[in-house]
């Protein structure tokens, strides 16, 4: 079993060290979509039958429509971008991997465990680029042929324009993509990796046949041929986002970074912030590299009073 590793989440952990029922707490420590997708009615054969190809050829259309792969790419559906994260580094043999950081702990773990040397900066014949970065929302530009090259775009979909999906017909390059966060639908476990037909083809084979459900088919074939519903979210989120900083500046918080679905604040004592926020029944984000940086995520429509009510 892998060694537990810091990642937003874990309510019980806070339940069992500040009190209170599951429905009293706003969790506010992931970057997930408060607003999910409504999701698709589902017919008995999402549920009890092996998930089939035409359902499959559906979902990968809707993901190059939406995400305007270029035809000389491939596309596959995976069960999360977890799953093809833990896989990625075996497509090359182990060296060194250029991580800049602090970043998302799973790439560097994934490529640890497969052998390889991560260094926070070059030389390496191996890069991963959080784009935009967790936490600190930075944008990264088109990266030059380095090797093994993996694009985490979890948090892209909120700013389509940045996305490097263009660069996929690259052989060294890979770019995945995140249904949960976006779409707000982070246990459905399902995601994507874009790039050349062979190292996408390798995924594929390293996945098995099923490696994405029924009802994960039909519900994100659905939600990416929505592009109104995309458009209208991501207003919504840049105004809850900048309701979000208004209201921690007027806490005495100062913004540092983040994406429309999750902001970065530093503060005097980040733990002190997180502790206060939990009494509240609200789970806030910290960082083991960082006293003084505090992450939020966004509050649904119906609990920025709960927020504010702690805020204030």
């Amino acid at each position: 079993m892998s060694a537990a590793r810091d990642h937003g989440g874990d309510l019980d952990a806070a339940r069992a060290e500040f009190g209170g029922n599951r429905d009293d707490w706003l969790d506010l420590s992931t970057g997930i979509n408060p607003e999910p997708y409504p999701l698709p009615a589902f017919t008995a054969a999402d549920w009890a039958a092996l998930p089939d190809a035409e359902a499959q050829a559906a979902l990968i259309a809707a993901a190059r429509r939406f995400w305007s792969v270029p035809d000389e790419a491939a596309v596959l559906a995976v069960p999360g971008a977890s799953a093809a994260i833990a896989q990625v580094p075996r497509l090359a043999p182990p060296g060194r991997v250029e991580i800049p950081g602090p970043t998302y702990n799973e790439h560097a773990a994934a490529f640890t465990r497969h052998r390889w040397q991560v260094t926070p900066d070059g030389p390496a014949r191996g890069l991963v680029l959080v784009h935009p970065n967790n936490p600190t929302g930075r944008l990264h530009p088109a990266p030059t042929p380095h090797g093994l090259t993996v694009i985490d775009e979890s948090f892209c979909d909120v700013t389509p324009e940045e996305s490097h999906v263009s660069l996929c017909p690259r052989t060294d390059l890979l770019v995945l993509k995140s249904f949960g966060k976006f779409w707000g639908l982070a246990g459905l476990r399902l995601g994507f990796v874009i790039g050349a037909p062979g190292p996408v083809g390798r995924l594929a084979e390293m996945l098995g046949p099923w490696p994405v459900s029924g009802p994960a088919l039909r519900a994100g074939t659905v939600a990416l041929a929505d592009p109104a519903w995309a458009e209208a979210t991501r207003l919504r989120l840049a105004g809850d986002a900048a309701r979000l900083d208004s209201l921690m500046q007027a806490a005495g918080a100062e913004p540092a970074g983040g994406t429309a679905l999750f902001r970065l604040y530093e503060v005097e004592n980040a733990a002190a912030m997180q502790s206060h926020l939990a009494r509240h029944h609200i789970w806030s984000r910290i960082f083991p590299y960082s006293t003084r940086w505090v992450r939020l995520g966004l509050p649904p429509r119906d609990r920025w009073a709960q927020l504010e009510a702690a805020l204030a």
